[in-house]
């Protein structure tokens, strides 16, 4: 595929999201930026926060991770659902009742100003390290697939990814993010269809009959039952993705950010199952299109790609969408629909860290409206940076996929969090706010060494998606340590 037309897609892409960002921005005030004024329409909330949650992640790692996993990532999916429920009537009529814009202030009306600071603190390096992760995915597409071919650095990649967000995202903040989310999540949707359809057409068989195939029903395995000790043991996958909706979801700021946009509770509840739903179909779909280009690459004989040396699946999609035997639309296609799928993820993720940094770290609050403008203008470009910076780094240490790297991150950064947050909701204790910060991070040492098991304690059994219940249930318990006698 010529490098020019590729570049020139980019650029229209681009160029339609800043149109958007100019006619959704309003005012440009700090209202707008962090709380879009509290007045955005549920379904437009929900059908953007399917693509903000799937992310470049989901289209290319999810059908790579097929070949090795089968379907069994769909039982952390079943998962998801459940969480989204618990959010939507548990935690969604918490925020609204306090009338919070950072969800972080809660634990500071809690427990205190240390607690409101480290619960913070935690989003922010999990939001940076998934934020970066989804960047990273596209930026290596884009390099591997286009840029290396005109000889520029990994880096100016990266670079030119992360100015293209802030440019249309710093005047209009969260109000903007939802307008472009929603387009986005069309375009990754559409477009993953249409790969669909246009690979099963290289095959002998309609879409309908490869359903059927002896191939397809193998690679479909969905639950494992069989062995406990497995890391994708059903219990343990599927109560991790309850876990991992509740904190990825339920307890981060760039996901309640969009719903604490909509006028009232009901909407915004409306707007968590009505998501939730359409999120489990989506994923799905993603998953055959998985065992569909591992049958194509069967049929053609296709390697697997390389990275650092070692076999990459994230890389398959792509691949075989610019092979060159589906001419110059399914190589567009594909390329709008990743763009689509990682920005959508990446600009809600921007905001967000502008947003908790200033309302959490700055307290932007008590400037005068001039001076807050400045300041999150400055906040906003040194997220950039960060992201900038954490992505550089990811390409020479990352070892496995994506999506499996990003999971084990969130049980650890994430399980901080799910204690304060669980503490807080379901007890009645004070607790002495100054060592809060030394129980989250004595509970990220002892959850370090269930993982990595350095003695072999557990011989054969595999931690998996349960890391993040028991690293919340650890620091719970440090929690109630630290209680203060007085309820």
């Amino acid at each position: 595929m010529n490098s020019l037309l590729i570049l020139g897609v980019i650029v229209i892409y681009f160029l339609s999201l800043f149109v958007i960002s100019q006619v959704t921005k309003g005012k440009s005030d700090s209202h707008t930026f962090f709380s879009g004024n509290r007045n955005s329409k549920w379904y437009v909330v929900a059908f953007g926060m399917v693509g903000a949650s799937l992310s470049g992640i989901t289209f290319i790692s999810v059908p790579g991770d097929v070949g090795a996993l089968n379907f069994t990532y769909f039982q952390v999916v079943l998962g998801y659902l459940i969480g989204y429920f618990i959010v939507a009537y548990l935690l969604l009529p918490i925020y609204y009742k306090k009338g919070l814009t950072s969800i972080y202030e809660f634990l500071g009306d809690r427990f205190g100003k240390h607690s409101h600071k480290t619960g913070a603190f935690f989003f922010f390096i999990s939001r940076v390290l998934g934020a970066s992760f989804r960047l990273f995915l596209v930026a290596i597409v884009l390099q591997e697939f286009i840029f290396n071919q005109w000889g520029i650095p990994f880096e100016i990649t990266v670079t030119f990814s992360i100015v293209l967000i802030w440019i249309y995202t710093f005047q209009g903040g969260i109000k903007t993010v939802i307008w472009t989310d929603t387009i986005q999540t069309f375009f990754m949707i559409l477009s993953v269809l249409i790969s669909i359809i246009f690979i099963t057409n290289t095959f002998d068989q309609t879409l309908l009959q490869f359903l059927n195939s002896e191939f397809y029903l193998e690679k479909s395995q969905v639950f494992i039952f069989e062995d406990f000790y497995d890391k994708n043991f059903f219990i343990k996958s599927f109560l991790g993705g309850v876990f991992i909706t509740i904190c990825m979801t339920g307890l981060d700021q760039d996901m309640m950010q969009k719903n604490l946009t909509c006028k009232n509770l009901s909407d915004a509840q409306k707007n968590m199952i009505v998501f939730s739903f359409v999120l489990v179909f989506v994923t799905f779909i993603f998953l055959i299109l998985g065992s569909i280009l591992f049958r194509y690459i069967e049929i053609n004989e296709v390697q697997i790609p390389e990275l650092n040396g070692r076999l990459n699946t994230d890389l398959l999609f792509p691949l075989v969408a610019f092979s060159g035997d589906f001419g110059i639309v399914l190589p567009i296609i594909f390329l709008i629909g990743l763009v689509a799928a990682a920005y959508s993820s990446a600009d809600s993720a921007l905001t967000s860290l502008t947003t908790s940094f200033c309302i959490d770290f700055l307290n932007i609050e008590q400037y005068s409206p001039k001076k807050q403008k400045k300041v999150r203008v400055i906040t906003h470009v040194a997220m950039s940076v960060v992201l900038l910076l954490t992505i550089v780094v990811y390409k020479n240490l990352l070892s496995t996929s994506v999506i499996d790297s990003l999971l084990i991150i969130a049980g650890f950064t994430y399980g901080p969090l799910l204690g304060l947050f669980s503490f807080g909701i379901f007890t009645n204790h004070k607790i002495n706010d100054r060592y809060s910060v030394i129980v989250c991070i004595l509970s990220l040492v002892f959850t370090s060494l269930i993982f990595y098991d350095p003695l072999e304690v557990f011989d054969k059994y595999q931690i998996g998606y349960e890391l993040l219940p028991i690293n919340g249930l650890i620091t719970f318990l440090g929690l109630y340590l630290i209680r203060k006698t007085t309820t």
